[in-house]
């Protein structure tokens, strides 16, 4: 999705988690653009997945063995280093839940950090997660400061100039309606007919529901687009009545589905669709220098855990399920170089 992080940093602003993480990631900018947020460290062998995530995620913890046949495909300078360093693009504000600085203050946490921090375990690594903006994360694994991003970075042809990839979630937006709620989106754009869904203005999903609007015209049906101010007025709309549905990023969203569970009004996913448009399912992926020989450990990795249900815990845990693959890919696919 084309400035896929801007659009998701919309989707979220307005909720208290992002709102602290903008306190600390302020000044910690103000030391450089970039920052070792802390990291908790279990024991070897485990990692708690959804600590501090003011309540993001259930927390979970996972057992997770160093794999040596996947270990020994590192490149030998990062197996003697024994340290994956890892870049997270959340600074100034972060993107909850996929990640954001953690209710104690100063650990980066979210489906991103720690999917990283699996995958760190699986290669036999002390993971060392440092946050930076979202232009310098690609700066820091341009210069070999980082290893890899993790940062729900999409998986674009223009961006494969420079970087490998392996895919591990789906780039998806979503529809999110009152529990109560019977309508499905089902992935057909006529489901809209008659319905008001609101939308964040500017924003790519903006750009799809528009075009739905158009074709529904010309069949003769009608679907109303609002925009309003900010998030939390969308949801005064929602659980008023005034709009059936509201179309966003799915992370953003299953993340106020998790929060609004126990409230009077909860909510619920009303079904996905991809980022990329009907053309292609865009994918998320971690990001390596090009050609530096960690693409293949890295998706090795990410594999194992997929057939491990690691993964799956991983993505259960922080309420995206619905963006699960069943493989991770070197290099698939990605956002053609007409729309990346």
């Amino acid at each position: 999705m084309p400035r896929d992080l801007i659009t998701r940093r919309r989707a979220v602003r307005g909720t208290v988690a992002a709102t602290t993480a903008a306190l600390l990631a302020t000044l910690l900018a103000a030391c450089g653009g970039e920052s070792d947020a802390a990291t908790t460290t279990d024991a070897r062998g485990t990692v708690t997945v959804g600590k501090v995530s003011n309540g993001a995620a259930t927390e979970t913890r996972l057992k997770v063995a160093e794999v040596k046949s996947i270990r020994a495909e590192l490149p030998a300078a990062v197996r003697k280093n024994g340290t994956l360093k890892v870049a997270v693009g959340a600074l100034p504000d972060g993107f909850p839940p996929l990640a954001f600085v953690g209710s104690d203050q100063k650990t980066l946490t979210g489906a991103e950090p720690d999917l990283a921090r699996l995958v760190a375990a699986v290669l036999g690594l002390r993971p060392e997660i440092r946050n930076y903006t979202w232009e310098n994360m690609f700066v820091g694994i341009d210069s070999g400061k980082a290893d890899v991003g993790f940062a729900n970075i999409t998986d674009t042809e223009e961006r494969k100039r420079k970087y490998d990839f392996a895919s591990y979630r789906k780039d998806n937006l979503g529809f999110e309606v009152l529990k109560k709620s019977t309508w499905n989106f089902g992935g057909e754009y006529r489901n809209l007919a008659g319905k008001t869904v609101a939308v964040d203005n500017g924003t790519n999903q903006e750009k799809i529901l528009l075009e739905w609007r158009d074709k529904l015209k010309k069949e003769g049906k009608t679907l109303t687009v609002k925009n309003f101010a900010s998030k939390n007025a969308t949801y005064l709309a929602l659980t008023g009545g005034r709009i059936d549905a509201y179309f966003g990023t799915n992370p953003g969203l299953a993340y106020h589905v998790k929060r609004s569970a126990g409230s009077p009004s909860p909510t619920r996913s009303a079904g996905t669709y991809s980022g990329a448009g009907a053309r292609l399912q865009g994918l998320i992926a971690a990001t390596t220098k090009k050609d530096s020989g960690l693409v293949k450990p890295v998706a090795d990795a990410l594999n194992h855990l997929i057939d491990s249900g690691q993964y799956a815990k991983w993505l259960a845990a922080y309420n995206l399920t619905n963006e699960a693959v069943t493989k991770a890919e070197i290099n698939p696919p990605g956002l053609p170089l007409d729309n990346s």
